[in-house]
């Protein structure tokens, strides 16, 4: 495996200089800053990922205030009590954009969280507290018990958030590939565990979080760009 420092150094031939380089990473949120948001918003941000798959998240950034009016700002509490023929008119709101199918989750991710909450105490202290040694497995927890929440739409919003975790960019996938950390399936358990491996191991020579190692890799491959919603994809 590539060792850290040939990693940055290429990013940072790429950059220009240090200071660019470094002005272009950003850190995750300390445990006890994660553990300042609410379930709710929890709820909030998983939707709004899952409603910008495919979109452009523009689009779906100036609607989020119709979203908020017309979800209760996402209470988890008034969303289990919301009779299920409430949601068929809620789809159809023109306050929000019009997917029933992502509507659904709501209601589902709501759940998940709550039954999350019942078991570890809260849903926000639960992923605050998971190690991001093992990121990918809360990647597959929120697979497997949540609703549209696997691919990179889970990782892309713990991103968001501050959870510290890496994402699988184009530039990070292209990356392992090249670099024969992974020859199969890009999301596959065995993939998975093999990329987590790795920032593991680059975690331990450079101090850093996977976040900024997340965007160090992309920066030193690929064709890669600046801005809010390619820096969320590092």
């Amino acid at each position: 495996m590539e060792k850290y420092q040939s990693i940055y150094e290429r990013a940072l031939a790429r950059k220009g200089s240090k200071k660019q380089l470094e002005s272009l990473l950003s850190k995750p949120l300390s445990t006890s800053q994660l553990k300042q948001f609410s379930d709710d918003d929890w709820l909030e941000e998983f939707t709004r990922k899952i409603f910008q798959s495919g979109f452009y998240w523009s689009v779906i950034n100036a609607k989020w205030p119709g979203f908020r009016e017309v979800f209760w700002d996402f209470s988890v509490e008034k969303l289990l009590m919301m009779p299920p023929e409430m949601l068929e008119q809620k789809a159809s709101d023109e306050r929000i954009v019009r997917n029933f199918k992502k509507v659904q989750t709501i209601p589902s991710n709501c759940l998940m969280i709550f039954e999350t909450a019942q078991e570890h105490g809260s849903f926000k202290d639960f992923i605050a507290d998971w190690p991001s040694e093992d990121i990918t497995g809360l990647w597959l927890y929120l697979k497997k018990r949540g609703a549209r929440l696997g691919g990179n739409t889970g990782s892309f919003a713990l991103r968001a958030m501050g959870k510290d975790t890496f994402v699988l960019s184009r530039d990070v996938e292209a990356y392992c590939r090249a670099n024969e950390i992974i020859d199969g399936g890009l999301h596959s358990k065995r993939s998975l565990d093999a990329i987590q491996s790795m920032f593991n191991d680059l975690q331990q020579q450079s101090g850093r979080s996977l976040q900024e190692l997340s965007q160090l890799v992309a920066y030193s491959v690929g064709d890669n760009y600046v801005g809010f919603e390619s820096n969320q994809g590092q």
